[in-house]
């Protein structure tokens, strides 16, 4: 009996630093959530302020499906841009990541007075920002459809002069190249940013136009994980990061000081077309692009 006692024992203080080494990795995790991902001394945010995490625009997918608290799949009224349709049933959450998965359609579909014969997929916030830090951390996926992650205005409920465009593309990229243009050489390879600013009501006072940013990956972005964020500092500047590190600073072509929300949007570019082959001849991983976490933050004093 006394052995048995002993043996019950160690197995308790076994199971006690097993308890205590997962509670170790997760205090890690949240502490290594309590700012955004910065190389050492690339953190701009000034002294007196820090970095607070804002929930409803972030997530680390840790779940069985999308949170529709704070997410959206249908598009939100915009159905895609042929020949590519956004499916809800291609964007999943699994293995702790927002996975948005592209396709071939068995036949073509027709709607808006368009063709429909690939399918992407759509995540968008329901919830809105303006000055921030965005992050997320992705794999691109391998096809000649596209990888983003970026932010745009809705124009509901705007009037005014306010009824305009302000997107930020913090990336945009793909995974094969069917353009041979000079423009796109780089473009499965690098951070592909810009502000953009358009759609400007007739009478109102701002400038149409675009500021690119970026720089290159060092690699495919398929082939690893890569952060990719983008600090918007204010309505005149907005700061791109890589992996933690300050790429370019820009001034947007107009003010920046409207509501926008996320997208991460997988879709096709009518400047990259389909393959002869329809582009979808690898494994479900390479069409699959990854997001394993997503965070948006704000300063605070």
């Amino acid at each position: 009996m006394n052995v048995e006692k002993e043996i019950n024992t160690y197995q308790i203080k076994q199971m006690n630093w097993i308890l205590i080494l997962i509670c170790i990795v997760n205090c890690n995790m949240i502490f290594a959530q309590s700012s955004p991902i910065f190389l050492k001394g690339e953190d701009p945010k000034p002294e007196n302020k820090k970095w607070k995490l804002i929930k409803n625009m972030s997530d680390e997918f840790g779940g069985k499906k999308i949170d529709a608290k704070k997410w959206q799949i249908s598009g939100q009224g915009w159905i895609g841009r042929a020949p590519g349709l956004f499916l809800a049933e291609n964007v999943k959450v699994s293995d702790g990541s927002l996975q948005i998965t592209t396709t071939k359609m068995p036949k073509k579909v027709k709607k808006q007075g368009k063709e429909f014969t690939h399918g992407g997929g759509y995540v968008g916030s329901r919830f809105g920002m303006t000055y921030g830090y965005y992050e997320c951390d992705m794999k691109a996926n391998k096809t000649f459809m596209s990888s983003t992650f970026w932010l745009i205005n809705e124009g509901k409920g705007l009037e005014g002069c306010d009824k305009r465009t302000t997107e930020l593309d913090i990336q945009e990229c793909v995974g094969q190249i069917v353009n041979k243009a000079e423009w796109m050489k780089y473009f499965d390879q690098s951070m592909n940013s810009n502000t953009h600013s358009r759609n400007i009501p007739e009478g109102c006072n701002y400038k149409k136009g675009t500021s690119k940013a970026g720089g290159p990956a060092g690699g495919k972005v398929y082939d690893d994980f890569h952060v990719y964020g983008v600090w918007w500092k204010s309505k005149e500047e907005v700061l791109f990061f890589l992996d933690g590190k300050l790429i370019k600073k820009v001034a947007p072509p107009s003010d920046f000081n409207i509501t926008m929300y996320l997208r991460m949007v997988v879709e096709t570019y009518d400047w990259n077309p389909v393959p002869e082959d329809g582009g979808m001849t690898g494994t479900k991983e390479e069409r699959t692009t990854t997001y394993n976490w997503v965070r948006s933050w704000k300063l605070t004093e």
